[in-house]
């Protein structure tokens, strides 16, 4: 197995005012990231507002995304990769939504750290081993921020030797711990990927020998995200840093009031599907809106 490599798109799951999804505005934004020349779609994600969604939902979203890209690859002779959300904080239904991933024709399934359980370091790494027998590489997903427990270098190197693991989401936000992760698994394991969950560290994990960015703002920007990713792994770091430079207003803005509220409400201002946003999750505040509309102009998007 190849390490997995670019720029990879967090999809935002669109809907409509009644809080029904938008299904065919999610074409058009998988049709949008594949004509940007994106690197891969992840649909199911923190961004798809997945917690929200139904079962139903989610296999209707499923049955878009992968046979579109697979006719996308097929007609323009690319290898867009499809990562699909497959977390839980019960085991059981990990594995069954990787088992789902797997069946569906999904390239990688991420698989979040067990979140509100608070497990040991034992039971994360028995949650992960049970997931990776299932058959299909999996990306573990570390954000402490979101789950309450963060994976020490030391437990994502025990992760690391089971089988089908390919690398990890980073999005602790401590460059340093990456960097350890690198020096210690990566090390270790050459194709095992380290991606970044921050999309403004995405050039300074690169630059560290990181892989590239599972991202936010590549939902309403991916030419721009990817060109950024490919000149850095090519070490052209000059004109790498223009780029981040130049998008890092919308780094901060399109986090002001949370994600995806902050994207979706890029998105809407932009003329892209995305529309509202289920509760427990509400409009951008007024004073986010301002923040996020300065800074797509400060970026020119």
């Amino acid at each position: 197995m190849s390490r997995l490599q670019g720029s990879f798109t967090a999809m935002i799951t669109p809907m409509f005012a009644d809080g029904s999804v938008d299904y065919e505005g999610f074409k058009k934004n998988v049709s949008f990231q594949l004509e940007q020349g994106i690197d891969g779609l992840l649909p199911l994600g923190t961004s798809g507002e997945t917690p929200t969604l139904d079962e139903d939902e989610e296999e209707k979203l499923i049955d878009i995304a992968i046979p579109a890209v697979r006719e996308w690859n097929k007609t323009h002779g690319t290898d867009v990769k499809i990562v699909l959300g497959a977390g839980s904080n019960n085991t059981r239904d990990a594995v069954r939504y990787v088992k789902r991933a797997k069946e569906k024709g999904a390239d990688y399934a991420l698989v979040v750290t067990p979140y509100y359980n608070k497990p040991s370091d034992e039971g994360i790494f028995q949650h992960y081993k049970a997931v990776s027998e299932v058959g299909i590489p999996i990306i573990v997903y570390n954000i402490a921020g979101r789950t309450g427990k963060n994976i020490p270098t030391a437990l994502l190197e025990r992760i690391a030797e089971l089988p089908n693991i390919a690398g990890v989401k980073e999005a602790s936000g401590n460059i340093n711990q990456m960097m350890e992760v690198i020096e210690k698994v990566q090390g270790k394991h050459p194709d095992f990927a380290v991606l970044s969950g921050d999309d403004g560290l995405t050039l300074p994990l690169i630059a560290a020998g990181g892989d590239g960015v599972i991202s936010v703002v590549t939902n309403l920007c991916p030419a721009l995200m990817t060109e950024l990713v490919h000149d850095s792994l090519k070490g052209d770091f000059a004109a790498a840093r223009k780029i981040h430079y130049r998008l890092q207003p919308f780094f901060r803005a399109a986090f002001c009031d949370g994600n995806p509220t902050s994207i979706k409400c890029a998105m809407n201002m932009k003329g892209l599907p995305a529309g509202s946003l289920r509760l427990p999750l509400v409009e951008a505040k007024p004073e986010a809106q301002e923040t996020i509309r300065k800074a797509l102009a400060t970026c020119g998007l």
